[in-house]
Formats: structure tokens, sequence, C-alpha cells
């Protein structure tokens, strides 16, 4: 990529943090509230689920330049991953027969398994579409999308090859929701990283991000990506359905071993012994939980993570608003705020 083929800058209106954010918002609504008749009345149900945009925001952060403006093409790449995780959580829904999905009924529980299969493949062709919409395509060739998209496809069919299976290590836990959830985040990071070389006081292009600096973004993004599930992992154990808005104590009977269990199996004797013979009971998984230390062992993973984040951020040379935002957004997947 060079200077020539930039995008110029004259013209342009770049935007400020909390404008662009409601302008994703608008943008994901229109999508899924404006879509062709015969599919509109199943993604109209999804604009009551459509979550805390926290992908959308951390692209919206590290899209910021030095003046803490955004490019607009921020706000298209922001809806497409929103859309994106929106497709994944409706496909998420049928294969683990969900009925509920941030406090509102699942569109596979409302109108079916095959109508909400369709449905998550429509967002997903609109996400790609929103994408691709941006002018001056070829400045973003460092984002590769689909490539993105292919690796949380694989990490959610490796989840289900591994459903169930008792042996499965912390190391290939880990590498499944590396695919499953943190390729999206790393997504976000990434495409924000490239839109915030963009300088809003220049009318000439600004030369390429450097691959050292994309590359911290990129990991800082994986690593949150890591932090938000093995979190939510531990939110099975630790918080009610009303308080999580979803389903809970429930992923060992989905046949997902999730790490808090994968270290009991470990330090319990016995205990994978009784769940091969299928008569572990999920009373009996809490407790074996309990008594090894299972959720500490978990945070403690998820604590190493957050670590490293904080080390990456602080070796970005970023303003302080920035800083805090990125901070923000990892607090928030730790369970921070």
């Amino acid at each position: 990529m060079t200077n020539e083929n930039m995008m110029p800058h004259k013209d342009l209106e770049f935007i400020a943090y909390d404008g662009a954010l409601e302008l994703v918002k608008e943008k994901v609504n229109n999508a899924l509230s404006a879509a062709p008749v015969i599919i509109r009345k199943y993604t109209k149900h999804l604009t009551a689920s459509t979550g805390k945009y926290i992908r959308a925001v951390s692209l919206l952060i590290c899209a910021q330049n030095r003046e803490g403006n955004i490019h607009p093409n921020a706000v298209s790449f922001a809806a497409a991953i929103e859309l994106l995780h929106l497709a994944t959580l409706v496909h998420d829904d049928v294969m683990d027969d969900a009925g509920i999905r941030r406090g509102q009924v699942t569109l596979q529980k409302k109108y079916g398994k095959k109508t909400a299969v369709i449905c998550g493949d429509y967002l997903l062709s609109i996400a790609l579409k929103m994408a691709a919409s941006v002018p001056n395509r070829e400045d973003y060739i460092k984002l590769n999308l689909p490539d993105y998209v292919s690796r949380v496809c694989l990490g959610e069919l490796n989840q289900h090859i591994n459903n169930g299976f008792l042996d499965l290590s912390a190391f290939k836990y880990l590498k499944i929701i590396s695919g499953k959830t943190a390729a999206l985040f790393e997504a976000a990071f990434c495409a924000g990283a490239v839109l915030s070389n963009y300088d809003s006081q220049k009318t000439e292009g600004t030369p390429e991000l450097e691959d050292k600096t994309l590359n911290k973004y990129m990991r800082l993004g994986r690593y949150i990506g890591m932090i938000f599930q093995i979190q939510d992992d531990c939110m099975d154990f630790e918080k009610t359905e009303e308080a999580a808005k979803k389903p809970v104590q429930s992923d060992y009977q989905q046949g997902v071993i999730t790490l808090p269990l994968i270290y009991a199996f470990q330090k319990m004797m016995g205990l994978k012994e009784k769940a091969r013979s299928n008569s572990l009971t999920r009373e009996e998984i809490n407790t074996a939980v309990s008594q090894t230390g299972g959720l500490d062992y978990t945070h403690g993973i998820s604590g190493r993570y957050y670590d490293k984040s904080m080390k990456l951020i602080e070796q970005l040379d970023i303003s302080s608003d920035k800083r805090s935002k990125l901070i923000y957004v990892l607090d928030k997947a730790y369970g921070k705020s």
C-alpha cells in the first residue's frame, strides 16, 4: 500500500466518538428493520437483542486518530462486525437449542430452527456486503474480513467436534475460543487500528500503520476476546439466568467442556469416570468445581490475559483519552465495570 493509493481526506467529515457509535447503532437497526419483506419479520425480532456493541465500541476507540476523531468508514466496518457477531449468536442458539438470548426469546425458539439458520446466513451476507461497500476498499487490504469469518466458523466447528470430549485439555480449549470468540475482537481492533492512521487535518494520504503497531492492536483484540469468553464461561457457574439474561448452568448439558470443569476433571479423582457413565449431576459438577478451585484457576488464566493486555495498552503511542477508553473495554471484558 502506497501513499498514492490511500484515500484523500479532502471533504471527508471525521466524526467524534459518541456520534460514530450512534451512527453504528442506526446502521445496524436499519439493516435489521429495513430488510426485504420476506425476512423482515425475523430480522426485526433481533433488534431487541443487539447487545452492548462491545466489538463496535472497540473498533471505534481503536479508530480514533490523534485528535480523537474517527474516519467515517469506521462506522461501516463496526456495523458489519456487529452484524457478523449477531449472525453467530443466531446460529449458536440453534445449535444449543437456546430459548433466551439477552433477555429476549431467541429467533429459533419463536420461529423455528430452519428459519433461524437462514436468517443467520442472511446476516452474514449483509455484513460482508456492508464491509465491502466502503470506498477505496484496496486501502484496507490488511483487514481480511473473510479470513476472520472463516476463523470464527472453524472455531465453532472445533467446539462442536469436541462436544462431550471429557479429555479436552486447557490448551485445546483456549485454541477453540481463539477462533470462536477472539477472532472477531481481533478483527475489530485490526480495522480500527488501520483507520486510526488517517489524519483529519490533512488533505493527503497518510502512510500506512507500521506492522509492529498493527500487530499490537491485533494481539490486544485477541487477548480481550479470550478474556471475554473465559469470563463468560465462569458466568455459567456464578450467575443466575436473570442476571446473565441467557441460560446458565447449561454448558455441560450442551456438551461444552469449559475451563472450570477441565480443571476439576484434572484435580478430582473419579469425577471424569462418573461423567463417562453419564451419572454426573449438575450439583456434583458445581461442588467439584468449587472444591477444586476451578473458578479460581479460570479467573487466573483470564487475569494473565488481562495483564498482557495492560502491557500492550501501555506500549501504544496514543492519547490519554484513548488509553482510558481501551482500559474501559478491557475492564468490561474482565467484568470490572
